[in-house]
C-alpha cells in the first residue's frame, strides 16, 4: 500500500472506531495527545475506559492535564479548545464529574 493511500484512508477508518467508542473526535485526540498515541488506538482505550471503574473520572484527567500543559506553554487557543471538549464530556459522561468531600 502507498504511503499516500494509507494517510487518506486513516480518517475513514477512524470514524467508525469513533462511532464505536461513545467519544467525540475533540476527545479521542485529546487523549491521543495526552497518551502520545495514535487516534485509532486511542478510541480503543477510549471506549474501554469508559467501561471500567473510574475511567471517565481518569480520562476527565487526561483533559485536564492536558490543559494545564496547554496554559503552561502560552497556548490558550489550544487550551480553549481543550476546555471545551473538557466540558461536552463532562455533559454527556456525568459520573467524571469532580465530586465535593461531604463537611
Amino acid at each position: 500500500m502507498s504511503r499516500g493511500l494509507c494517510r487518506f484512508s486513516a480518517p475513514l477508518l477512524l470514524r467508525p472506531l469513533i462511532g464505536f467508542c461513545d467519544l467525540t473526535s475533540d476527545e479521542v485526540h485529546a487523549i491521543a495527545e495526552h497518551e502520545h498515541i495514535a487516534d485509532a488506538i486511542a478510541a480503543v482505550l477510549g471506549a474501554s475506559m469508559l467501561h471500567s471503574a473510574h475511567g471517565p473520572e481518569h480520562i476527565r484527567d487526561m483533559f485536564m492535564d492536558d490543559i494545564r500543559a496547554a496554559v503552561r506553554r502560552h497556548d490558550v487557543p489550544h487550551a480553549r479548545h481543550l476546555v471545551a471538549t473538557l466540558r461536552h464530556f463532562l455533559h454527556e459522561h456525568p459520573d467524571a464529574a469532580l465530586r465535593h468531600a461531604a463537611a
